[in-house]
């Protein structure tokens, strides 16, 4: 059993709501966390036809005979049970820890909470394995230390690498799912990645949008994952496909909302700057990324073209659950101006006194100061107190008066 960092804002949230709602991509351990909950909790699946009949036969009834410390699983499954859960609760508003419910995010699941349940639910996305998570260490000091503006001496100490090398080369080669990390077997690893893509995007997300044609979905998604890293032309991704503009955009829409994606926008709030405003992404997982690719081994990732886009997507969504696993909230955007200036990864949202956390990620062991003459400037232009480079080193460094390296082993 691994121990899972987003478990303790869970509980933290119960206590504030009386319901939450935990979504996240398929097989990256929500089931196996519920389990883990305190007390004596009811777990009802609607994948289950005799749970799922209990439920609906008559919703009402259902929650009056179940008031506390129920667990509904797959919930989006279900649509009728959302209007009898807010009568539910709001029968008893201020009971909090009451219900929880867990599923893959769906425009179901989303339209149903926004509003049947409006104001009663909080919202928790689990992701599979971090980093850390992986090699079962506690949660990084860095990210707490981060929003709370806290001295940057602190900071640095917090920042010494706590895995070696070759362990975060393990983890960015193998991804974060747990069932293939669990496994020492390298041809389970390669059967369980290749019949998860069959069974997720051709039976899951083809139960979601019944009118997608699953066949060309994944030849779209095999796509993105040649594009991950990059910014995104619609256009082009059209031309590619033969398909039309709008159905790129709903199907990276798709591809977003149900975790396979992971979408960047574009930073546009500067008035002195000629920005690019095309958004660009990342295939979540980078384990998943190197199966569409074709990568079989270390090796072969070491001299693919892909590599520097891997490591990029990999460093920027360990940051992203490293921080959502705290229960802070941030905002990932990428810089680049029509002058060529570039920023790996902007972060919006409170740290501290500022708003700003600039990062810039590198797969060097060594960053070039030359090649961080953006990041140094858009630092010294919006007053950020930090940038942040995130490399291979072995310990952290200043490389300049508010920019500091810490290695991605610190993560």
């Amino acid at each position: 059993m691994i121990s899972r960092h987003i478990q303790f804002h869970l509980q933290t949230l119960l206590t504030h709501f009386p319901c939450v709602v935990l979504t996240g991509v398929r097989q990256c351990g929500k089931t196996t966390l519920l389990g883990t909950l305190p007390g004596e909790w009811q777990r009802f699946d609607m994948e289950n036809s005799t749970d799922r009949q209990q439920l609906l036969a008559d919703p009402d009834l259902f929650f009056r005979l179940h008031a506390d410390k129920v667990v509904i699983d797959e919930a989006q499954l279900a649509p009728p049970l959302f209007s009898a859960l807010r009568v539910a609760i709001d029968r008893d508003r201020s009971r909090k820890g009451r219900f929880l419910l867990s599923g893959s995010s769906s425009p179901e699941l989303v339209k149903q909470i926004s509003e049947s349940l409006a104001g009663r639910v909080a919202r928790l996305e689990m992701a599979p394995l971090s980093l850390s998570e992986a090699w079962q260490l506690p949660p990084s000091r860095l990210y707490p230390l981060l929003a709370d503006g806290a001295p940057i001496a602190d900071i640095q100490v917090a920042a010494a690498a706590r895995l070696t090398v070759l362990q975060v080369r393990d983890y960015w080669f193998q991804g974060g799912y747990p069932e293939p990390w669990l496994s020492g077997n390298d041809e389970f690893r390669s059967l369980w990645y290749r019949h998860y893509i069959d069974a997720y995007l051709l039976r899951d997300i083809g139960a979601l949008f019944p009118n997608l044609n699953r066949d060309r979905f994944r030849q779209f998604i095999a796509l993105l994952s040649q594009l991950s890293g990059n910014i995104l032309n619609n256009a082009d991704i059209a031309r590619t496909l033969g398909i039309s503009e709008p159905t790129v955009r709903d199907w990276l829409s798709i591809a977003h909302d149900t975790f396979l994606w992971r979408h960047i926008p574009a930073w546009d709030r500067s008035a002195a700057k000629q920005l690019v405003k095309h958004p660009k992404g990342f295939l979540r997982d980078s384990g998943l990324l190197h199966r569409l690719l074709r990568i079989q081994d270390h090796d072969m990732l070491s001299t693919h073209p892909a590599i520097g886009k891997s490591w990029e997507g990999m460093v920027v969504e360990t940051l992203l659950r490293g921080f959502e696993n705290a229960g802070i909230d941030v905002e990932p955007f990428h810089y680049r101006t029509r002058g060529g200036a570039e920023i790996d990864l902007i972060l919006e949202g409170q740290f501290g006194s500022a708003h700003l956390l600039p990062v810039e990620i590198k797969l060097t062991q060594q960053s070039d100061k030359r090649a961080l003459r953006s990041l140094v400037e858009f630092v010294a232009t919006h007053g950020c107190p930090l940038g942040l480079v995130i490399n291979n080193d072995e310990r952290p460094r200043w490389l300049d008066d508010r920019i500091l390296a810490i290695p991605a082993a610190a993560l």
